[in-house]
């Protein structure tokens, strides 16, 4: 097993320093080493296109902006910070969790969009992904929020990609319910907190974190199937415009919210940690959390 850090500090420096008609061959041949990681996508994947419709930084407009970003991120020794974060929460996890199947690991680290009003204010400037089995993405802008929980947002993806590995959850794009995707963000969260901290809440969640009424709108869903679903019950009315999904009366990050809640509340009943409830199924987090806050039936 082994992590793979790209080095796309040089890898966006070289896109960034071309002339412009030559920035698509060089983003796509940055991209190329995760290719992978769509590969469950119908048909053949154009790199850039997923780039750019993931709100990845831009390479015909605001250079100036995204180079200054890319200089804060090299300042703020952002790879080997993260490299060092998934050392550290890998060796946690086999602890709790001595038998785990570990993927190699391949890890992309690249700047968002700064001009992306979306990316920008409603998400604070953060993508991650580590649904793909050996593969992570962070997308950011580095903001001081984004900077200070570089490691924590790491750890966050790590913990998804180990609970999807081979031997651990199986996910069905097809069956999949809410309630399956809603704990894995609140484990992935709790995970987090439990190596850095308050720093592992995801931020776009911390808002609704004792909202009773989001809390009920979101458990509502929980037995919802199909992942198409999961941007609107998940991520929130905005996010759902935003990619074309159905409004169900929820603000932004409400499934990271509600799956803090139950999964904290699953820890606290069992005298488990995050680490140890890696390959725990969602229905029993989800059934021991509500009796703990009296919510059943």
């Amino acid at each position: 097993m082994t992590i793979t850090i790209l080095d796309t500090a040089r890898g966006m420096r070289s896109v960034l320093d071309a002339p412009e008609a030559e920035r698509p061959a060089r983003l796509r041949d940055m991209l190329e080493p995760v290719a992978d990681m769509y590969r469950y996508f119908p048909g053949e994947v154009d790199l850039l296109a997923m780039h750019t419709m993931g709100s990845g930084f831009p390479i015909d407009r605001s250079r100036e902006r995204v180079v200054d970003g890319l200089d804060r991120l090299v300042a703020a020794h952002a790879w080997a910070r993260i490299e060092r974060a998934l050392d550290e929460a890998l060796a946690v996890q086999l602890d709790a969790v001595p038998d785990l199947v570990v993927p190699d690991i391949t890890v992309l680290l690249v700047l968002g969009d700064p001009d992306d009003e979306y990316f920008m204010d409603a998400i604070r400037g953060f993508i991650g992904n580590g649904s793909a089995t050996g593969f992570i993405s962070l997308i950011l802008w580095p903001t001081e929020e984004n900077l200070n929980r570089l490691e924590a947002a790491a750890v966050h993806e790590l913990h998804h990609n180990l609970r999807y590995a081979p031997g651990g959850v199986v996910w069905n794009p097809a069956t999949v319910v809410v309630g399956e995707q809603v704990v894995s963000e609140g484990l992935a969260d709790a995970f987090a907190r439990q190596l850095h901290d308050v720093s592992g809440y995801t931020p776009i969640g911390v808002a609704h974190l004792e909202d009773d009424a989001v809390f009920g709108r979101v458990v509502e869903g929980l037995d919802v199937g199909g992942m198409q679903h999961f941007v609107s019950w998940v991520h929130g009315d905005e996010a759902a415009l935003r990619f074309g999904g159905e409004p169900v009366g929820l603000p932004m990050g409400a499934g990271y919210a509600v799956g803090n809640r139950l999964v904290d509340a699953y820890l606290s009943a069992t005298g488990t940690t995050a680490a140890e409830a890696l390959h725990v199924p969602s229905a029993t987090i989800i059934e021991v959390a509500l009796r703990e806050l009296g919510r059943a039936g």
